[in-house]
């Protein structure tokens, strides 16, 4: 079939007529699927359920310098959770902090902590005339409702396969004091599913920002997260390169189990500098009297150590790739070489990124909810939710099952095809 940007008016709407219909069909089918979000489905959950049973109540619940774990204390995590944490996030036990159970939690207290205290005796931001942050785009929602709910101003900047456009980072860190810091999901991005170079990254460790309290936040919320045994992305460590480029202050680093154990129930974690995480001290020592340490146990006990957590991952991608390869089959099987799609491909995370015709995204969410299929709202990849184009969509095939995802990555393509179709006949 040729491209629909290559048809005639009397093609365009011959084909419209024929896509009006298999969308009827397709509404009197009733459908209630939902592709809104990123999370794991029951059968990644359950294979985390044997963690409910490596504590029991006749155990000894003492970590291993012997603190009862079921009181208070150990400010920032059990010894044996942070060398866990540690070699999930590549670096020394010294130089992380264990917390709850949500590292997009951690965000926002830091941000708020440096909106009223400022970072490392700097001026706090509230008392600033102007506060700004950079944002890759597209990019992670949450990540930019935190910025915006504190009234920061939000800056887009492009992202390539390689990572953010480091042109424009260099250029905007060294010439404004009032950008504080950058969004960033270095591997497996959310959407697109890219992973930052080791060019990328070592730009990343050499910038020289205006503002001294500037901060890179780096969320890698998928180190582990691979779809693949034999071809997966690989991401240089951003402490190690920064401490070399003599900017050891220069990263927040977060992760957790979310998506490896129970997202509801899993650790979170900070590493960072050794005085950036004595900044994060003097707030965590009032705001807490510590985090849940028998949780830590529980999943010290479970995975053990690296290769275990490496193991358990193995199971999760065995569940997530089939859906991935069929929502790609599916884009490439029934809007290939149309002209009014492209996608990314990625070897891991939680996303397929999808790019439509300009000013078509919003019509095709819109379309799917009519069908019954509900996805990330239309321009959520972009601060304040604008997408300048109105064409990415974020694909989250993790959830549903696979008969499911089968009948919503079809009634997709079809709301591609239509919005398309309407689009072209209204130029």
């Amino acid at each position: 079939m040729k491209k629909y940007t290559e048809m005639n008016k009397e093609e365009l709407q011959a084909l419209k007529k024929e896509l009006d219909a298999q969308f009827a069909e397709v509404k009197a089918q009733g459908l209630a699927l939902d592709m809104s979000r990123g999370k794991p489905s029951a059968a990644q959950l359950d294979l985390s359920m044997e963690m409910m049973d490596v504590l029991g109540s006749g155990d000894d619940l003492k970590c291993e310098t012997g603190v009862d774990c079921r009181n208070y204390g150990v400010i920032d995590g059990i010894p044996e959770a942070k060398r866990l944490l540690g070699e999930m996030s590549e670096v020394d036990p010294d130089h992380i902090i264990i917390y709850g159970n949500s590292s997009l939690n951690v965000m926002f207290d830091s941000i708020a902590r440096s909106m009223t205290h400022g970072v490392m005796g700097n001026t706090p931001w509230c008392k600033l005339d102007e506060v700004k942050f950079l944002c890759p785009v597209p990019g992670y929602d949450r990540h930019f409702k935190i910025t915006e709910f504190f009234g920061i101003q939000m800056i887009n900047v492009p992202m390539t396969p390689q990572g953010p456009d480091m042109d424009m980072v260099e250029e905007l860190v060294s010439k404004d004091a009032s950008i504080k810091g950058i969004w960033c999901v270095p591997k497996y991005s959310n959407p697109q599913g890219y992973t930052y170079s080791k060019k990328t990254v070592e730009r990343f460790a050499r910038l020289k920002p205006a503002a001294p309290d500037f901060r890179i936040y780096w969320d890698n919320a998928y180190s582990i997260h691979h779809l693949y045994d034999d071809n997966q992305d690989f991401l240089v460590e951003i402490l190690a390169e920064c401490a070399k480029a003599g900017n050891p202050d220069l990263v927040y680093k977060f992760t957790s189990t979310s998506k490896v154990s129970f997202p509801g129930s899993g650790i979170a974690a900070v590493a960072a500098s050794k005085a950036n995480l004595d900044d994060f001290r003097t707030y965590m020592q009032i705001q807490t009297i510590g985090h849940d340490k028998l949780n830590q146990l529980r999943h010290v006990k479970f995975f053990k150590d690296l290769d275990g957590l490496r193991a358990h991952m193995r199971k999760h991608a065995a569940l997530l790739r089939p859906k991935f390869e069929l929502v790609l089959d599916t884009l490439e099987k029934e809007l290939g070489g149309l002209g009014i799609g492209q996608w990314t491909s990625p070897h891991g995370g939680y996303f397929i990124s999808f790019d439509s015709l300009d000013g078509c995204a919003k019509a095709i969410v819109a379309k799917a909810k009519e069908a019954g299929v509900v996805l990330t709202g239309a321009g959520a990849t972009y601060p304040y939710g604008k997408d300048p184009k109105d064409s990415n969509i974020r694909i989250a095939p993790s959830f549903p099952t696979l008969e499911d995802l089968e009948k919503a990555a079809q009634v997709f393509v079809l709301c591609v095809k239509l919005a398309s179709v309407e689009k072209l006949l209204a130029m």
